[in-house]
């Protein structure tokens, strides 16, 4: 182990030119960074020479580094593997985090007698499951295209009649026995194929549908053979509309890195057998290593396919130029995780070229429209982009009907999975806005610390400097430090803990633009759910007259 003075450089002579990990912690002994290395000396070395050419995040881990250790293994590979493991077990506070604060849904059909198709974010023993669904859009389109043709249930429990989408003709009604169990279990395998979206499944079931089109066609039944008709054309809007026109045998990742200042933007496309399932985007601030932390920390948390496909080279390094020694590598290392092998490609010209052209068109595209995200960060000096923000506002009629309600954006964009309403305890029978917004940043928080989930970058509350000190004071009861701030109405100010005059910015900034549809989406959604309470309250009161 060596200690590190503040503001001097320390000897590194005892450090071992072996491969290994190496932990770096801070004053209070937290280790904030873990690494690995070919060669742990140059490695750490590296981290104390030219520090102008570093990169922001660097200087201040490098600023607050006080003790050096390190594990000296046989292989590079072995340190791979020992790195992931070390990472996942302390996360460090320099090291990546990739956590976006939820879990991604699947589609399930279900194991009963006659099976439903459901969404759920939770991955049992029971059932057959598809996903995970980054998009959720596509993952309703999908939904409902297989309920519409394959006419599947969706109750919960099996109704005593038939119920709407029988009448409507989306469901073959099981509850009433209008078809038998044997019927009904084709149906479903249809389904199945429909969902895996491999594209020969896809025109086996397009071939099926357009022969019983033609048929209904020959028997004069054209209302069924519009019907078909409807269904090919839904299955071609959700499938056909592809950069993809290969057929695939394998599952593959596009992944597209576009580096913008002290940011680097990522774009990854999952593509399932030739046919894109959905896209993610992360922003990322700018290291010397971010892009070989980024793949190894993404594919530690996610499944990894049979090829992954780069826009550009980003494994290269002082001791490896080319980068293709580093590649082959975390080729290997991936390959242990998946338990069989990975290709990584960076192509130069054809089909798969044109994909990463796409993944990175894409992640341009993601910069310009978060451009008020990045004035936020400037404005308001923030530790972090601000990709998730949650606000919080308070709604009441006089002192009955106390409600809270927060919304939570992602990348300048709502997220309506993680919106969260709340019954206020801590002030019934008397108003009293200040003490209501602290009794619910508090529950939200605690809970969050208590799940080990992550926070989110940016607390925006609705109001004054009244309400941003009950709440600031509720996230020092819980010892945490989230970057929070309060949007008052009136004059469009912005209140910050600890200061006495809030800023006023320009009011037509992209940034306040943003801000204000922020502010106004959980003014609109807890207004909502107090007039529900309301409603609530009026309906048991007339049932008890």
């Amino acid at each position: 182990m060596i200690t590190v003075t503040p503001g001097a450089k320390p000897d590194l002579s005892s450090i071992p030119k072996s491969p290994g990990c190496y932990l770096y912690k801070d004053e209070s002994g937290t280790i904030i960074y873990i690494g690995k290395a070919k060669n742990l000396l140059n490695r750490v070395r590296s981290y104390y020479s030219s520090t102008e050419q570093q990169s922001v995040k660097t200087r201040h881990l490098v600023a607050r580094i006080r003790k050096i250790e390190w594990i000296v293994v046989d292989s590079e590979m072995e340190a791979l593997l020992l790195e992931n493991n070390l990472i996942k077990k302390y996360y460090p506070k320099y090291n990546i985090d990739l956590k976006d604060n939820k879990r991604y849904a699947y589609i399930k059909i279900t194991s009963d007698p006659f099976p439903r198709i459901l969404t759920t974010r939770k991955v049992t023993r029971d059932g057959t499951f598809y996903g995970p669904y980054t998009d959720g859009y596509k993952r309703v389109q999908l939904i409902r295209t297989a309920v519409s043709i394959f006419k599947l249930r969706t109750c919960n429990t099996m109704p005593k009649h038939a119920c709407l989408n029988y009448h409507i003709g989306i469901c073959d009604a099981p509850c009433i026995k209008h078809i038998t169990k044997e019927d009904y279990a084709v149906q479903v395998e249809k389904a199945k194929k429909f969902l895996k979206g491999g594209k020969e499944d896809i025109a086996e079931i397009r071939s099926q549908l357009a022969a019983e089109m033609q048929e209904y066609s020959k028997k004069l039944l054209f209302e069924k053979a519009l019907e078909r008709k409807k269904q090919i054309e839904a299955i071609g809007q959700i499938f056909e509309d592809q950069k993809v026109e290969r057929i695939e045998k394998f599952d593959q990742d596009i992944i597209a890195f576009v580096k913008y200042n002290e940011e680097v933007i990522v774009n990854i496309f999952t593509i399932a057998k030739g046919v894109i399932m959905g896209k993610q985007e992360y922003r990322l601030e700018y290291t010397e290593t971010v892009y070989e932390e980024f793949i190894k920390r993404y594919y530690s948390g996610h499944t990894i396919p049979r090829e992954i496909i780069i826009n550009a080279q980003v494994f290269g390094n002082e001791e490896d130029i080319t980068g293709e020694k580093n590649k082959a590598v975390i080729e290997e290392f991936l390959a242990k995780l998946r338990n069989g092998p990975v290709t990584i490609t960076i192509p130069e010209k054809g089909d798969k070229r044109a994909l990463a052209d796409l993944a990175e068109r894409n992640a341009v595209m993601n910069l310009e429209e978060n451009k008020a995200l990045s004035e936020l960060k400037d404005a308001l000096n923030l530790p972090a982009y601000p990709k998730v923000i949650e606000c919080f506002d308070i709604s009441n009629l006089g002192s009955e009907h106390i409600v809270a309600g927060m919304t939570r954006f992602i990348d300048g964009r709502p997220d309506k999975s993680g919106y969260r309403k709340f019954m206020i305890h801590s002030t019934m029978g008397r108003q009293n806005d200040f003490a209501a917004m602290g009794e619910v940043v508090y529950r939200r928080y605690k809970r969050l610390k208590a799940e080990r989930t992550g926070y989110p970058d940016l607390i925006v509350i609705d109001g004054g400097a009244g309400q941003l000190s009950m709440a600031l004071r509720s996230l020092k009861h819980l010892g945490l430090k989230i970057p929070i701030i309060g949007l008052a109405k009136q004059e469009e100010e912005i209140y910050l803990p600890n200061e006495k005059k809030p800023l006023q910015l320009d009011k037509n900034s992209k940034m306040m633009l943003l801000l204000r549809q922020i502010r106004d989406s959980v003014h609109n959604f807890v207004l909502g759910y107090n007039k529900k309470r309301r409603e609530m309250k009026l309906r048991e009161e007339f049932e008890n007259l």
